[in-house]
């Protein structure tokens, strides 16, 4: 894997916050050079990411565009109004593979990635029309015209992602083709629904997704317009311009929201865009409003994976503490959305917590959307499948995929995980912040100078994580390293003693006057747990999970000779045992647990019901419950890797 470079004072990223931004923290530079998450990333790198003008081609998504722009006859191919978005997201996470290789660095393949990315953006610019629009389903004549169907037509939403692609081309390139496209649509969209804008339409999209990519133009632009139209279409959300319906989060204004509702996607989404306009304005019931909107998802709506969304109807969420089990709808690019969210939460707040969501779903229910190889996905992420399940085909299956007709998910992996550096650190005038632990190199601007950290771990696999100061300024300035919520045992130490600081909201927090050469070693406990749910989740009660650092296990019937997972009862008075498995699953620690196999029902028992104070149990029956076995869990985000089957989180103890 190449190692990307690290830019000092230079967060290269999908978010560069204005020098005014009314935020604690600020991205920091960082490279991911090895351990778990740079095997991971090296997949995306290698085999994600490189196969996806091919999928593109053969789901017709760029002929879509050749169509658009004079070069090709046909028709428009696709289910979907919004396929243009596919691409679009491929290209970003492209640009940051780029941004990570360097120009000129890193042999054929990188030329041949840097070739379709200026491929594919002079296509995209061909497309669009002289005013700016471009959305081929409504150029190919398969949409009723420009802006007629807001709620379903999504031509908004990819103009987001195109904006979006076209800060990363530029970002990671220099070149402006891309930019400049993006820049083109965004003038037209200030001109149509911009407030007070002559013949204007008074109206928002129906999926969220343009407010991000507003504010991030804004913030490279330094045109104050974009982030004003932002804040104007965060402003008319829940006004009945949608209908009024809590699916588009068209119920009421989200100034006024209590919670999370409706289709989780699009509600993540205009979360993330109201994020970003409250970090650039300021505005306190804008911030409020978002804080106390993620205290009701992560208290009661949120899957222990870190996955939302409860219901297949919608894809949204339910009801506080609806978390059903083989029903669980957590959309791949809910999780993405998720962590886009708690980033920007976490630079706003300074607080521990949004980071800690953040990498409860990065390792569960993010990386679970993607195979090991790279070439696989799934668009749902349930939390179990029963004994017996048949595949009902389809983007909503739960057998892993090579591609969808709704290709949402796939290249929103990639664009996240490609970025990913973004996501770790961040800086304030006083110091440095470690958001997410992961082997690389970190560096940042401080008031007094640059300080510039080497990290050393395989967390997850171990829970120990050095850091070394490589160069760093004089005087005293302060290191946090942030204590995860579910570790209730480290060992600190600095420069070789023991340091037990205080645990302020979430951070270990280290003020000294460092010396470069200086490391620093934190240790987590990561004995595996069992983990219970609030008894108001009906759909679990009764039953536990395991856990191990970050990660959450489950079981698969390939483990367990015979199946009849939906059968299995958790001994939890027996301790749970670990195993470093080094060939299975790209190497793996697994969990060992106690249980039983209950016994199938007799011969000739036709009902599965009997009355709740049957007759005491014959003793022999007490005393053998059915079946003693050793259960083996793996981490979660491994699972249908190998033979399809049976899989369940949630082990019931009785």
């Amino acid at each position: 894997m190449i190692v990307p470079p690290v830019r000092v004072g230079t967060a290269l990223g999908p978010v560069r916050l204005t020098e005014a931004a009314h935020t604690r923290l600020r991205p920091a530079a960082a490279a991911v050079t090895g351990g778990f998450w740079g095997r991971r990333r090296s997949v995306i790198a290698e085999a994600s990411i490189p196969q996806g003008p091919g999928l593109l081609e053969s789901a017709g998504n760029l002929h879509n565009l050749r169509v658009a722009a004079g070069t090709e006859s046909g028709e428009f191919r696709g289910r979907y109004p919004f396929v243009d978005s596919d691409v679009y997201k491929w290209l970003e996470a492209a640009c940051w593979r780029l941004a990570e290789i360097g120009p000129g660095e890193g042999g054929p393949s990188a030329r041949r990635l840097a070739d379709d990315v200026e491929r594919i953006s002079a296509l995209i610019a061909a497309a669009q029309q002289d005013d700016g629009y471009l959305n081929t389903w409504v150029q190919l004549g398969r949409g009723e015209g420009r802006w007629t169907d807001l709620t379903w037509g999504h031509e908004l939403y990819c103009a987001g992602h195109l904006i979006q692609a076209g800060i990363a081309h530029r970002r990671a390139t220099g070149r402006t083709v891309l930019f400049d496209a993006g820049r083109r649509f965004a003038d037209l969209l200030e001109l149509v629904f911009g407030p007070g804008a002559p013949g204007g339409i008074d109206g928002v999209e129906g999926h969220p997704e343009i407010e991000t990519a507003l504010v991030e133009l804004y913030r490279e632009t330094g045109e104050a317009r974009y982030l004003a139209l932002s804040g104007h279409l965060v402003d008319r959300r829940g006004h009945g311009l949608l209908g009024g319906g809590a699916y588009f989060q068209d119920r009421v204004p989200l100034r006024q929201a209590e919670t999370v509702e409706g289709h989780a996607v699009r509600q993540l989404y205009l979360l993330a865009g109201a994020t970003d306009v409250a970090t650039e304005t300021g505005e306190s019931a804008l911030i409020s409003a978002v804080e106390r909107m993620w205290t009701a998802m992560a208290g009661a709506k949120t899957h222990l994976t870190g996955g939302l969304g409860a219901r297949h109807e919608g894809e949204s969420f339910g009801d506080p503490y609806e978390l059903p089990t083989e029903q669980a709808y957590c959309e791949t690019c809910a999780a993405v959305a998720s962590v886009h969210w708690n980033w920007r939460l976490s630079l706003l707040t300074g607080r521990a917590r949004y980071a800690d969501l953040a990498e409860r779903t990065l390792f569960n229910a993010l990386l679970a959307g993607v195979s090991l190889d790279g070439t696989r996905w799934l668009y749902v992420n349930p939390l179990q499948v029963r004994d017996g399940y048949t595949d009902p085909g389809g983007d909503k299956t739960n057998r892993r995929t090579r591609w969808f007709r709704c290709a949402c998910c796939p290249p929103n992996v990639m664009r996240l995980l490609a970025a990913l550096p973004h996501y770790l650190s961040s800086a304030d005038a006083d110091g440095v912040q470690i958001h997410q632990y992961a082997a690389g190199r970190i560096s940042a601007e401080i008031a007094e100078g640059p300080v510039g950290l080497r990290v050393e771990t395989d967390y997850p696999w171990h829970g120990t994580v050095r850091l070394a100061v490589e160069n760093c300024p004089e005087g005293e300035w302060e290191l946090a390293l942030r204590l995860p919520h579910w570790c209730s045992r480290y060992v600190l130490r600095v420069a070789g003693r023991d340091l037990r600081p205080e645990d302020g909201d979430g951070w270990l927090r280290i003020r000294r006057a460092w010396q470069p050469g200086e490391e620093v070693e934190l240790t987590f406990d990561l004995r595996p747990r069992l983990t219970a749910a609030d008894p108001r989740a009906d759909a679990v009660r009764g039953c536990v999970a395991i856990e191990r650092g970050p990660l959450v296990y489950c079981v698969e019937e390939v483990d367990h000779a015979g199946g009849g997972l939906d059968r299995f009862v958790l001994d939890t008075s027996t301790a749970l045992t670990e195993e470093h498995r080094p060939e299975l699953l790209g190497g793996v620690v697994t969990v060992q647990a106690s249980g039983w196999r209950r016994r199938s029902k007799r011969s000739g028992d036709w009902w599965p019901y009997r009355p709740a104070q049957a007759a005491p149990v014959r003793r022999a029956e007490a005393a053998e419950p059915g079946e003693r076995l050793t259960l083996t869990a793996v981490p979660y985000y491994a699972w249908a890797n190998r033979e399809d089957g049976a899989m369940r989180v949630w082990l019931p103890t009785g």
